[in-house]
Protein backbone atom coordinates (compact mmCIF):
# COMPACT_ATOMS: atom_id res chain seq x y z
CA UNK A 1 0.00 0.00 0.00
CA UNK A 2 1.14 3.58 -0.69
CA UNK A 3 0.80 5.36 2.63
CA UNK A 4 2.23 8.76 1.73
CA UNK A 5 4.61 10.79 -0.39
CA UNK A 6 7.35 13.36 0.19
CA UNK A 7 9.27 15.69 -2.08
CA UNK A 8 12.63 17.18 -1.13
CA UNK A 9 15.05 18.91 -3.48
CA UNK A 10 16.00 16.44 -6.25
CA UNK A 11 14.01 13.47 -4.89
CA UNK A 12 10.41 12.29 -4.64
CA UNK A 13 9.70 9.44 -2.27
CA UNK A 14 6.70 7.11 -2.05
CA UNK A 15 6.19 5.66 1.43
CA UNK A 16 4.91 2.10 1.18
CA UNK A 17 3.66 -0.30 3.82
CA UNK A 18 6.07 -2.50 5.83
CA UNK A 19 8.73 0.22 5.94
CA UNK A 20 9.47 0.10 2.21
CA UNK A 21 10.16 3.26 0.19
CA UNK A 22 10.35 3.89 -3.55
CA UNK A 23 12.43 6.90 -4.44
CA UNK A 24 13.34 8.63 -7.70
CA UNK A 25 15.34 11.72 -8.59
CA UNK A 26 15.10 14.55 -11.08
CA UNK A 27 16.38 12.46 -13.98
CA UNK A 28 13.19 10.38 -13.90
CA UNK A 29 9.85 11.28 -15.49
CA UNK A 30 6.77 10.05 -13.63
CA UNK A 31 3.38 9.94 -15.35
CA UNK A 32 -0.01 8.89 -14.02
CA UNK A 33 -2.52 7.33 -16.43
CA UNK A 34 -6.25 6.88 -15.96
CA UNK A 35 -7.87 3.46 -16.57
CA UNK A 36 -9.14 4.66 -19.96
CA UNK A 37 -5.78 6.07 -21.14
CA UNK A 38 -3.53 4.40 -23.69
CA UNK A 39 -0.38 3.21 -21.89
CA UNK A 40 3.04 3.70 -23.58
CA UNK A 41 4.93 0.50 -24.31
CA UNK A 42 8.35 1.82 -23.25
CA UNK A 43 9.16 2.54 -19.60
CA UNK A 44 11.53 1.48 -16.83
CA UNK A 45 8.95 0.83 -14.12
CA UNK A 46 5.18 0.32 -14.17
CA UNK A 47 2.97 0.31 -11.07
CA UNK A 48 -0.63 -0.84 -11.48
CA UNK A 49 -3.11 0.21 -8.80
CA UNK A 50 -6.20 -1.76 -7.81
CA UNK A 51 -8.49 1.01 -9.11
CA UNK A 52 -7.06 0.71 -12.62
CA UNK A 53 -4.75 3.73 -12.57
CA UNK A 54 -1.16 3.21 -13.74
CA UNK A 55 2.02 5.03 -12.69
CA UNK A 56 4.89 4.87 -15.20
CA UNK A 57 8.52 5.87 -14.71
CA UNK A 58 10.94 6.58 -17.56
CA UNK A 59 14.60 7.34 -16.96
CA UNK A 60 16.48 10.08 -18.82
CA UNK A 61 20.26 10.01 -18.68
CA UNK A 62 21.36 10.14 -15.02
CA UNK A 63 18.01 9.37 -13.38
CA UNK A 64 17.58 6.57 -10.89
CA UNK A 65 14.71 4.65 -9.29
CA UNK A 66 15.54 3.15 -5.92
CA UNK A 67 13.61 0.85 -3.62
CA UNK A 68 14.87 0.46 -0.06
CA UNK A 69 13.79 -0.61 3.40
CA UNK A 70 13.87 1.96 6.23
CA UNK A 71 17.03 3.84 5.13
CA UNK A 72 18.96 4.75 1.98
CA UNK A 73 22.67 5.39 2.47
CA UNK A 74 23.35 7.70 -0.46
CA UNK A 75 25.23 11.02 -0.31
CA UNK A 76 22.87 12.96 -2.58
CA UNK A 77 19.77 11.54 -0.89
CA UNK A 78 21.04 12.53 2.54
CA UNK A 79 22.07 16.02 1.40
CA UNK A 80 18.70 16.53 -0.27
CA UNK A 81 16.78 15.42 2.80
CA UNK A 82 18.87 17.26 5.38
CA UNK A 83 20.10 20.26 3.37
CA UNK A 84 18.60 23.72 3.54
CA UNK A 85 16.26 24.41 0.64
CA UNK A 86 16.78 27.75 -1.15
CA UNK A 87 13.03 28.30 -0.70
CA UNK A 88 13.36 28.11 3.10
CA UNK A 89 13.43 31.27 5.24
CA UNK A 90 16.73 30.13 6.72
CA UNK A 91 18.33 30.41 3.30
CA UNK A 92 19.06 34.10 3.82
CA UNK A 93 21.84 36.44 2.77
CA UNK A 94 24.02 35.47 5.73
CA UNK A 95 23.71 31.77 4.85
CA UNK A 96 24.44 32.53 1.19
CA UNK A 97 27.59 34.42 2.11
CA UNK A 98 28.81 31.41 4.06
CA UNK A 99 28.36 29.33 0.92
CA UNK A 100 30.35 31.88 -1.08
CA UNK A 101 33.12 31.76 1.49
CA UNK A 102 33.29 27.97 1.38
CA UNK A 103 34.42 27.69 -2.27
CA UNK A 104 37.67 28.47 -4.04
CA UNK A 105 37.80 31.82 -5.88
CA UNK A 106 38.43 30.12 -9.22
CA UNK A 107 35.17 28.17 -9.27
CA UNK A 108 32.70 29.30 -11.93
CA UNK A 109 29.16 30.53 -11.32
CA UNK A 110 27.66 27.39 -12.87
CA UNK A 111 29.89 25.08 -10.83
CA UNK A 112 29.03 26.98 -7.65
CA UNK A 113 25.29 26.73 -8.25
CA UNK A 114 24.92 23.28 -9.75
CA UNK A 115 27.62 20.92 -8.43
CA UNK A 116 28.03 19.05 -5.14
CA UNK A 117 24.49 20.03 -4.10
CA UNK A 118 25.70 23.13 -2.27
CA UNK A 119 22.20 24.43 -2.90
CA UNK A 120 20.03 21.29 -2.77
CA UNK A 121 17.80 20.84 -5.79
CA UNK A 122 19.36 23.63 -7.87
CA UNK A 123 20.60 22.17 -11.16
CA UNK A 124 21.57 23.08 -14.69
CA UNK A 125 17.99 23.57 -15.86
CA UNK A 126 17.05 26.34 -13.43
CA UNK A 127 20.40 28.12 -13.20
CA UNK A 128 20.05 29.58 -16.72
CA UNK A 129 17.34 32.08 -15.73
CA UNK A 130 18.94 32.68 -12.32
CA UNK A 131 22.20 33.80 -13.91
CA UNK A 132 20.40 35.80 -16.61
CA UNK A 133 18.36 37.73 -14.05
CA UNK A 134 21.53 38.33 -12.01
CA UNK A 135 23.38 39.39 -15.20
CA UNK A 136 26.22 36.96 -14.47
CA UNK A 137 27.99 34.81 -17.07
CA UNK A 138 27.95 31.01 -16.38
CA UNK A 139 31.78 30.95 -16.55
CA UNK A 140 32.27 33.98 -14.29
CA UNK A 141 34.73 33.20 -11.47
CA UNK A 142 33.09 33.52 -8.10
CA UNK A 143 36.16 35.20 -6.65
CA UNK A 144 35.69 38.08 -9.10
CA UNK A 145 32.09 38.84 -8.17
CA UNK A 146 31.52 42.37 -6.96
CA UNK A 147 29.45 43.06 -3.87
CA UNK A 148 26.58 44.18 -6.08
CA UNK A 149 26.79 41.00 -8.20
CA UNK A 150 26.77 38.78 -5.11
CA UNK A 151 23.62 40.48 -3.84
CA UNK A 152 21.98 40.19 -7.28
CA UNK A 153 22.82 36.48 -7.44
CA UNK A 154 21.33 35.79 -4.00
CA UNK A 155 18.16 37.71 -4.84
CA UNK A 156 17.85 35.97 -8.20
CA UNK A 157 18.14 32.51 -6.63
CA UNK A 158 15.33 33.27 -4.17
CA UNK A 159 13.05 35.06 -6.62
CA UNK A 160 13.42 32.80 -9.68
CA UNK A 161 13.03 29.55 -7.75
CA UNK A 162 10.03 30.89 -5.83
CA UNK A 163 8.35 31.88 -9.10
CA UNK A 164 9.10 28.51 -10.69
CA UNK A 165 7.62 26.76 -7.67
CA UNK A 166 4.54 29.02 -7.60
CA UNK A 167 3.79 28.32 -11.27
CA UNK A 168 4.22 24.56 -11.06
CA UNK A 169 7.63 24.30 -12.70
CA UNK A 170 9.27 25.30 -15.96
CA UNK A 171 7.59 25.00 -19.33
CA UNK A 172 10.41 22.66 -20.42
CA UNK A 173 9.20 20.00 -17.94
CA UNK A 174 5.91 18.15 -17.43
CA UNK A 175 4.04 17.21 -14.29
CA UNK A 176 2.63 13.82 -13.36
CA UNK A 177 -0.41 14.46 -15.59
CA UNK A 178 1.74 15.29 -18.60
CA UNK A 179 1.09 19.05 -18.46
CA UNK A 180 4.01 21.49 -18.89
CA UNK A 181 4.84 23.91 -16.10
CA UNK A 182 3.51 27.46 -16.35
CA UNK A 183 6.81 29.20 -15.69
CA UNK A 184 7.96 30.51 -19.05
CA UNK A 185 11.71 30.08 -19.27
CA UNK A 186 13.79 33.01 -20.48
CA UNK A 187 16.78 30.90 -21.48
CA UNK A 188 16.21 27.26 -22.41
CA UNK A 189 16.03 24.83 -25.30
CA UNK A 190 12.67 26.42 -26.14
CA UNK A 191 13.94 29.99 -26.44
CA UNK A 192 17.63 30.16 -27.27
CA UNK A 193 17.00 30.70 -30.99
CA UNK A 194 15.04 33.82 -30.12
CA UNK A 195 16.56 37.22 -29.38
CA UNK A 196 17.50 38.33 -25.88
CA UNK A 197 14.36 39.86 -24.32
CA UNK A 198 16.43 42.73 -22.89
CA UNK A 199 18.96 43.81 -25.53
CA UNK A 200 17.56 41.92 -28.56
CA UNK A 201 20.98 40.39 -29.20
CA UNK A 202 21.69 36.73 -30.02
CA UNK A 203 21.54 34.08 -27.29
CA UNK A 204 24.54 31.76 -27.12
CA UNK A 205 24.26 28.02 -26.46
CA UNK A 206 27.40 26.09 -25.56
CA UNK A 207 28.41 22.91 -23.73
CA UNK A 208 29.95 23.54 -20.33
CA UNK A 209 30.51 21.28 -17.31
CA UNK A 210 28.47 18.36 -18.58
CA UNK A 211 25.46 20.24 -19.90
CA UNK A 212 24.33 23.08 -22.12
CA UNK A 213 24.41 26.66 -20.91
CA UNK A 214 22.53 29.57 -22.45
CA UNK A 215 23.49 33.20 -21.99
CA UNK A 216 23.42 36.64 -23.54
CA UNK A 217 27.00 37.87 -24.07
CA UNK A 218 25.80 41.48 -23.87
CA UNK A 219 23.68 41.23 -20.72
CA UNK A 220 25.98 38.67 -19.10
CA UNK A 221 29.52 39.77 -20.03
CA UNK A 222 32.41 37.58 -18.93
CA UNK A 223 34.93 39.60 -16.95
Amino acid sequence: MIEGTAGFDIFVELHLSDGISLCFNDGVNARLFAPTDSIPVKYQLRIDFTDGWVLLFTVAMYGGIISFEHAYDNEYYIISKEGLSPLADGFNEAYFRKLLGSVKPGISAKAFLATQQRIPGLGNGVLQDILFQARIHPKQKMGKLTEEEAIRLFSSIKEVLAEMSRLGGRDTEKDIWGNPGKYHTILSKNTYRQKCPVCRGDIVKTAYLGGSVYYCPVCQPLE
